[in-house]
């Protein structure tokens, strides 16, 4: 660092959180535990949005999104609103001439990812999918071990994530109005770690059971890859799995440990078995700022820097859950 950066540090970026659920609460928490600065937040109502003001210590309290993304104190949006409403939600953000990290899933459809990336890259701003698991010190560590080739050839990416979640027909996971199911919101984390492994899938196979609400309860997907790779993956909404994932390759192989898609620990097998290491989490809080100092980082340096996840490969992420949702049955109200 130089002693003109030093002595003059760059302005703090400033935070908006739009919407005030469960996954807000836990994203607000971490940024504020970690020093961002987070200046106002939005809601449908001015009582939630001053609610979850008090809690945070956050300053503005704005009762509509449309105020929150015209706020000029804010530079960059968080969107933590059920995934129909995502695309909406980042288009408002755009045009406003904000930054946006969009929860997971991403949006509903490619077509709708494509259309938030596009407006982002027309207006020269940062579009990030908000998948936390990409940023955490362990797959940070597993992307290294796998470029030394220590695994050899990696051929298999085993992961389940599978929960045991609230059976309320009503309930946001169950409703297909605000885009519930297993898949949007579980299989999405293994089927993103499947990306990052191993690029854009050739070949598509899933199966499902769906609830008596009309999404799916539990889904199970095969992905194929170039160079015969492959990518055995599970979700449901109903059943609690060990949520572990092993990477297997000619010369080894990594368990991760549960949970594997939030801070764990992992152990690295060579060929007969014998570990050759082995890696222990250390992170406070959830562990969601990660995200966030990744966010910050391509808004500095801009949205060219590389990037641990580009927001083209949102896009095909969609593209992939979209062919599994056609294979499995499974559609939402307007598509």
């Amino acid at each position: 660092m130089t002693t003109d950066e030093t002595s003059n540090p760059p302005a703090p970026i400033r935070w908006g959180i739009l919407g005030t659920g469960f996954i807000a609460h836990t994203q607000t928490a971490d940024l504020v535990g970690c020093g961002f600065t987070v200046a106002a937040v939005g809601s449908r109502s001015q009582e939630s949005a001053d609610a979850f003001a008090a809690e945070f210590g956050i300053p503005v309290a704005h009762g509509s999104y449309e105020d929150l993304v015209s706020d000029p104190g804010v530079d960059a949006i968080y969107i933590s609103t059920p995934h129909p409403f995502h695309a909406e939600n980042a288009l408002l953000a755009l045009r406003a001439g904000k930054h946006v990290l969009v929860e997971k899933s991403f949006t509903v459809t490619a077509e709708q990812a494509r259309d938030v990336v596009e407006a982002g890259d027309a207006a020269g701003l940062v579009v990030m999918e908000a998948m936390w698991t990409r940023f955490l010190p362990h797959m940070l560590r597993i992307r290294e071990i796998i470029a030394a080739g220590t695994l050899g050839d990696v051929r298999t990416l085993i992961a389940d994530h599978n929960q045991n979640l609230p059976k309320d027909p009503l309930h946001r996971l169950n409703n297909p109005e605000l885009g519930g199911g297993a898949l949007l919101d579980l299989g999405i984390y293994p089927v993103s770690f499947a990306f990052d492994l191993f690029g854009t899938p050739t070949q598509v196979r899933a199966l499902a059971a769906m609830t008596a609400t009309g999404v799916d309860r539990q889904t199970a997907i095969l992905l194929a890859f170039e160079d015969d790779r492959q990518a055995v993956l599970h979700c449901a909404l109903d059943t609690k799995g060990p949520n572990t994932a092993s990477i297997l390759g000619t010369d080894g192989r990594i368990d991760i440990d549960t949970v594997w898609y939030s801070p764990t620990s992992f152990t690295v097998f060579d060929a007969e078995g014998v570990v050759i290491e082995r890696f222990e989490s250390d992170v406070s809080h959830r562990g969601m700022q990660y995200q966030a100092w990744e966010f910050e980082r391509r808004i500095r340096e801009g949205d060219h820097a590389p990037a641990i996840l580009p927001a083209i490969e949102s896009v095909r992420i969609m593209e992939t859950l979209d062919a599994v949702r056609a294979q499995i049955g499974l559609s939402y109200p307007g598509e």
